[in-house]
């Protein structure tokens, strides 16, 4: 009897308990990819489709690969990059990081406007890997961008009733 009432317990637990309705991330997740793609008239390379979970408890986290420039490739023809190719990509990089910066903030303000299922208490994340060849001087420059606020509190920047940077996390890695 005792067993049942906890097989019971239990069931009505999970029948009970809130599911996340994953069309949100989804639009979110694309919404990013336009954004990064859009960022400049020689586009970002987006490595990978974004992708976003939602962490019960924790809040919805989305992810991202992004090359920041293109540049020439290694060949048979052409073994080595010379190095004014690769100054050149370094400098594109450098102009763009504040451009990507801003569209993640951007992107952190919309999640937290449009995902009306995450608790104003729960957290937003936006994390951007940037991806360099083994030949790039990537000397102070971050290899990762992670941006994070309280959905609450981002609403509250989106309305402007506080200033977002008081409210947003920043750690470049």
């Amino acid at each position: 009897m005792r067993r049942s009432l906890v097989v019971f317990a239990l069931a009505a637990t999970l029948w009970a308990a809130p599911t996340f309705k994953r069309a949100g991330l989804i639009a979110m997740e694309k919404s990013l990819d336009k954004r990064i793609e859009r960022l400049a008239e020689d586009p970002f390379i987006l490595v990978g489709f974004t992708r976003g979970v939602y962490l019960e408890g924790y809040g919805a986290v989305f992810t991202a690969e992004v090359n920041l420039a293109n540049g020439p490739a290694q060949s048979p023809f052409r073994p080595v990059i010379p190095k004014e190719d690769l100054l050149r990509i370094r400098a594109k990089k450098q102009d763009r990081l504040p451009i990507l910066r801003n569209a993640m903030r951007q992107t952190l303000l919309d999640a937290a406007a449009s995902l009306d299922e995450v608790p104003a208490k729960e957290q937003i994340v936006v994390g951007v890997s940037l991806l360099y060849r083994a030949d790039e001087d990537s000397s102070g420059m971050p290899g990762q961008i992670l941006m994070q606020g309280e959905r609450g509190k981002l609403i509250d920047a989106k309305l402007g009733r506080v200033s977002l940077d008081t409210v947003v996390k920043v750690r470049e890695f």
